[in-house]
């Protein structure tokens, strides 16, 4: 069954629902998209992959840049799309579907926009940061990117979320030497060793960094530990996986050097880094935007793409419906009224002729 953007965004988000596009999966899914919008002669459509690209060519003075992901977490017997009580339920509908779905009606109906507009649906989004649509395309096809200001339909109760944090995954090594447990005296256990690691994880003091008047708290977690050779072994070899979330302020050279001063003494490898993005409130872009969707913008705690446009010199915002508390959740939902207020106030933002 085709794409139809002619239909409201709620019944549009339940049909992208029920197209399953799990991160690496998403083919089926940016073939619907690509050719729903192909038949639209005032947008010039390109696809790189499973990135489905559009862009009007109207020669005015500004551009700006809507961008949603396609790509969901694992499936969690949570298809097809269940609605009640004027909720949409399911996989990937408050991330992002939601989201996504504004942007195609909005692409589809917006024949004469007050700015032109490049509409970025991309995959790979919730997997490690080498296999995203919208970084391959900084890599690829920057030019596509560029405007004076992207807002990224990420989740955010319908209220502006600026910037974005940097994220930083390293694995901390403590080693020891194998030996019969009998004989434990004739080794040395590094997962004992580990509780060094742990110590210091539990007395760290993460900051809390006030920048554009958004107050950005930061947060070091260990997420996994792995150790152990046999149920009669003493390990010589434990690994603690720990994830920096740092304020946009700190680059990402910043952070390491940060974490490898916390952890001194001990093996630190870096195994997934990406940078944080600044709000970029102060920008008459951002402020025009700020102006029609109202409310007080909020720091966003989550990593987003926001960054990899900061990256290319773009201010961006998050903005889009659904709660981000219920994202990844077996039970996530967005609301019908909060689809239909973002798409009314983008839709006024690049109408309004003011």
């Amino acid at each position: 069954m085709k794409l139809d953007l002619t239909a409201s965004a709620a019944d549009l988000t339940e049909a992208l629902v029920n197209v399953s596009s799990v991160s690496g999966t998403e083919e089926k899914l940016a073939d619907k998209v690509e050719k729903a919008l192909s038949v639209h002669q005032h947008l010039k459509v390109f696809r790189h992959g499973n990135t489905v690209v559009a862009r009007t060519d109207l020669g005015r003075d500004e551009r700006v840049v809507l961008a949603g992901h396609l790509d969901t977490v694992p499936l969690n017997d949570n298809l097809p799309a269940r609605r009640a009580d004027g909720l949409i339920h399911g996989l990937g509908a408050c991330d992002m579907k939601g989201g996504v779905a504004v942007a195609l009606r909005l692409a589809a109906t917006l024949e004469e926009p007050n700015r032109d507009i490049t509409y970025v649906f991309y995959d790979c989004e919730e997997i490690e940061a080498e296999r995203n649509g919208l970084y391959k395309l900084t890599r690829s096809n920057p030019e596509l990117l560029e405007g004076v200001f992207a807002v990224v339909m990420e989740p955010s109760n319908a209220v502006v979320e600026a910037g974005c944090q940097g994220t930083l995954r390293v694995e901390v090594s403590t080693r020891g030497e194998r030996a019969h447990s009998a004989r434990s005296w004739m080794g040395s256990n590094a997962i004992h060793a580990a509780g060094e690691v742990l110590a210091r994880l539990s007395a760290y003091e993460p900051r809390r960094v006030p920048i554009d008047g958004l107050e950005y708290r930061e947060g070091l977690n260990a997420v996994a530990i792995s150790g152990g050779v046999a149920g009669n072994v003493v390990p010589d070899l434990c690994t603690v996986t720990v994830n920096y979330r740092f304020a946009p302020s700190r680059s990402e050279a910043e952070a390491e050097a940060h974490l490898r001063e916390v952890f001194e003494g001990y093996d630190v490898v870096v195994t997934d880094s990406a940078p944080g993005g600044l709000p970029g409130l102060e920008r008459p872009a951002a402020a025009a935007f700020l102006q029609v969707v109202g409310g007080e913008p909020q720091p966003k705690f989550g990593w987003t793409d926001v960054a990899r446009f900061t990256m290319l010199g773009v201010p961006a915002v998050n903005y889009g419906p659904g709660d981000p508390l219920y994202a990844h959740k077996q039970d996530e939902f967005v609301p019908e009224a909060e689809i239909e207020l973002c798409e009314q106030r983008l839709r006024t933002w690049l109408t309004d002729r003011a």
